[in-house]
C-alpha cells in the first residue's frame, strides 16, 4: 500500500509539474521551433491576412487574437493559446500564397473554432505529454558507437528494460489517445469555423489544397500533428484499419464529404473547383521578360556596362606582406583586403602621404561605419552597386524591393525570399524559361561549373545598404545559383533576369 501511495504521489506531483510546464512554455516552445513571426504591414499577403483574422474575431466575439505567419512553402496552419491567455492563429507562407481570400477566412474560423472549444490547449496539452514520454524513450535507447565502418551498439548505454518498455507503452498510449481526441474535435472544428465563415465550400477547398500539395512544416515533431489543420505528411492519410488508429486526422474525403454536404454538392464539385481555381489563376499571372527582350529596340551598350569608368574615389594604395604597393583602389575594396589592419601603411595618391590607415580620418569614419552597419561611403547609399544609379522602391510578388530601373538588379532582404518563392503572381516568357532550362543544364547539373547567370557581372560589388563587400554564394545548396550575398545584413543582390530565373527552377522542382 505505501508503494501505491508513494507512485500516486510522485506521478501527481510530475502531473502538475507537467501540466504547469505546458501551460507556461508550450506555446513557446512551438513558436520558436515553427520560426513564427509577426505578420509585414508593408506585405500585401500578410496584410490580407490580418484583416481576415480581425472580421474572424469580430464575428466570434473574441477580444483579442495574434495572427503570426510561418515561413514555410507547406500549406498548413494551427492555433495556440499564449501563456497570457491570448489566442493565436498561425498559417504558413504557403497557405497565403495558394489560398484565396475566402479560403484564408475559412481557415481563420477553423482554428479560432478550436479555441473557442477549448480545444487548443488541451492538444496542447495531451501532445506536450506523448513528446514528453517520447523523449525519455529516446534517452533510455542504447547508444550507437562507430567501429571502424560498422556502427555497434555501445554497452551499458540501455536504460533498465522494464523502466524502458513501461514508456515507450506509455508513449504509445499518449499518442493513441492524442489521435483520436484530434479526430473527433478536428470534424467538430469544420462544423464550428463554418458557423463563422458561413463559407463550407472554402474551407472544403482549402482542406483539399493542403492534402494535395506539401504539407509538412519543416522539422516539426510528428507527436505533435493534432494542431495542425492537416497533419504533415498527409498524403499517407488514408483510410484502412491502421490509418483509423494512428492518424491525427479524419481522412480527406470524409471531412470534403461532411463539408459538401452542408451545401447539397458533391465532393466532386468541390475538387474540381480547386483545379479551376487554380486555371484562372495560372492565365491571370503577369508575365516578366528577360532583360534582352525587355531592351529590344534599344541601345543597350551603355546599360550593359559592368561597371563605370574608374571611379575618382579610387585614391588609395596599400602595401601587402611583402613590401609591394597595390591600388589604386577605392576606400571600400580598402577595408575588405584581408590583409588590412588599422596599423598597416597606406597612401594618399591624391595626397601623396604615406602613413598607418588609422592616421586618416577617412579611414576611422569608415571603419566607424563599418562597425555600425552604416555605409562607408554614404554617397553610395541606396544606389546600384553595379551602375552606381539610384535604387527605386518597388513590389515584387507583394514583397517590397529596391530594383536598378537601369540595369534591372534588384535588393532584397534575405528574410523574404521564401515569400517570393513561393508565390505566383508572376508567369514568365519563353525566353526566360529557355535561359532557366539552359542555365540549369550547363550549370545546376554540374554544380562544379556553376558561375552567375550573367557572366559580365562577376566583379566585387558592396552592399547598397550598409557598405559591406557581398559574397558570391550560392542562394541555396538545393539551387546553386550564385548571387552576392551581404553577410553583414543580410541583403542579397540579384542581376538581371537571376531572381526570375531562380524562381523557374523552384516552381519545375
Amino acid at each position: 500500500m505505501d508503494f501505491l501511495l508513494i507512485n500516486a504521489s510522485v506521478a501527481v506531483i510530475v502531473a502538475s509539474f507537467h501540466y504547469y510546464d505546458a501551460k507556461k512554455n508550450g506555446a513557446q516552445y512551438i513558436l520558436k521551433r515553427m520560426r513564427a513571426q509577426s505578420p509585414d504591414s508593408s506585405d500585401r499577403y500578410h496584410q490580407r491576412f490580418v484583416n481576415t483574422v480581425e472580421e474572424i474575431r469580430i464575428a466570434s466575439g473574441m477580444p483579442e487574437v495574434t495572427p503570426l505567419i510561418i515561413p514555410d512553402f507547406a500549406i498548413n496552419s494551427m492555433a495556440l493559446i499564449g501563456s497570457d491567455d491570448t489566442p493565436m492563429v498561425m498559417v504558413t507562407e504557403g497557405l497565403l500564397a495558394e489560398c484565396t481570400r475566402d479560403e484564408i477566412q475559412a481557415v481563420a474560423a477553423h482554428e479560432l473554432a478550436h479555441v473557442i472549444r477549448g480545444d487548443t490547449f488541451y492538444i496542447t496539452l495531451v501532445c506536450s505529454l506523448a513528446n514528453f514520454f517520447e523523449i525519455i524513450r529516446e534517452a533510455l535507447e542504447p547508444e550507437d558507437e562507430v567501429r571502424g565502418n560498422v556502427y555497434a551498439p555501445q554497452k551499458g548505454g540501455a536504460g533498465p528494460p522494464l523502466l524502458y518498455l513501461a514508456v515507450t507503452i506509455s508513449s504509445i498510449i499518449m499518442r493513441l489517445l492524442s489521435t483520436l481526441i484530434s479526430r473527433e474535435r478536428e470534424i467538430l472544428a469544420d462544423a464550428v469555423g463554418v458557423e463563422l465563415s458561413r463559407n463550407p465550400r472554402a474551407l472544403a477547398r482549402a482542406i483539399y489544397k493542403a492534402h494535395l500539395k506539401n504539407s509538412f512544416v519543416g522539422d516539426f515533431n510528428l507527436t505533435y500533428s493534432p494542431l495542425f489543420i492537416v497533419p504533415p505528411e498527409s498524403r499517407g492519410n488514408g483510410e484502412g484499419f491502421f490509418s483509423r488508429i494512428f492518424n491525427s486526422h479524419p481522412p480527406l474525403m470524409k471531412r470534403i464529404k461532411l463539408l459538401s454536404d452542408m451545401i447539397k454538392t458533391p465532393p466532386a464539385a468541390i475538387i474540381e473547383e480547386v483545379w479551376e481555381i487554380q486555371r484562372i489563376r495560372e492565365k491571370a499571372r503577369t508575365t516578366l521578360f528577360s532583360r534582352e527582350e525587355s531592351m529590344k529596340g534599344k541601345d543597350i551598350t551603355a546599360q550593359e556596362t559592368e561597371e563605370p569608368s574608374p571611379d575618382a574615389s579610387k585614391i588609395w594604395a596599400i602595401r601587402d606582406p611583402k613590401g609591394n604597393w597595390q591600388g589604386p583602389i577605392s576606400i571600400e575594396e580598402l577595408l575588405f583586403i584581408r590583409f588590412f589592419t588599422p596599423m598597416i601603411l597606406i597612401r594618399n595618391i591624391q595626397e601623396g602621404i604615406e602613413s598607418p590607415a588609422r592616421e586618416f580620418p577617412q579611414i576611422r569614419n569608415a571603419l566607424r561605419n563599418l562597425f555600425r552597419k552604416k555605409p562607408i561611403n554614404p554617397a553610395r547609399r541606396n544606389r546600384c552597386p553595379r551602375c552606381r544609379q539610384p535604387l527605386g522602391d518597388s513590389f515584387y510578388e507583394g514583397v517590397s524591393i529596391k530594383i536598378c530601373r537601369r540595369c534591372g538588379g534588384k535588393l532584397i532582404d534575405s528574410g523574404v525570399m521564401e515569400r517570393i518563392l513561393t508565390r505566383k503572381e508572376v508567369g514568365f516568357s519563353k525566353h526566360l524559361t529557355s535561359k532557366a532550362k539552359e542555365f540549369r543544364e550547363k550549370f545546376i547539373l554540374n554544380p562544379f561549373l556553376a558561375i552567375k547567370v550573367n557572366l559580365k557581372k562577376s566583379s566585387k560589388i558592396f552592399c547598397p545598404n550598409c557598405g559591406s563587400r557581398m559574397i558570391p554564394r550560392p542562394y541555396t545548396y538545393q539551387y546553386v545559383i550564385p548571387v552576392d550575398k551581404c553577410l553583414s545584413c543580410y541583403k542579397i543582390w540579384f542581376d538581371a533576369d537571376e531572381l526570375e530565373i531562380l524562381q523557374i527552377l523552384t516552381e519545375n522542382r
